[in-house]
């Protein structure tokens, strides 16, 4: 199992009960495939730095997830399917940025172990 982020841009014009239940169908992919889903950080409408398909904002989310290397080929026939996004990217995290990420989310704290007292 190996670490992953998932980065997609979905198109603004998405409604928000729309860009919920997408969200819900690529974690269940996720999941549905042996995965596990670490941490799902929806960012929101965001500028774009240059015009997608004639749009300058998009929709952000982020999952980060582990999974056997074979099964990012399935997403990603998935979301170039998928007409709503404009954008992916699947990025292989070392275990850096993973320990990155978990600071990132926990407010500065890093993994320790149990503290005697």
């Amino acid at each position: 199992m190996n670490n992953y982020e998932l980065m997609i841009i979905f198109t603004p014009v998405l409604s928000e009960d729309d860009f919920k239940s997408a969200q819900k169908k690529y974690t269940e992919l996720v999941t549905e495939n042996g995965g596990t889903i670490v941490h799902s950080n929806p960012w929101g409408l965001k500028s774009l730095a240059y015009p997608i398909q004639k749009k300058t904002t998009g929709i952000y989310w982020v999952l980060e997830y582990t999974a056997n290397p074979g099964f990012n080929e399935k997403l990603k026939i998935q979301v170039l399917r998928d007409e709503q996004i404009m954008r992916h990217m699947i990025t292989k995290l070392d275990k850096n940025a993973v320990e990155y990420n978990y600071v990132k989310r926990n407010g500065g704290f890093k993994i320790t172990e149990k503290m005697e007292g």
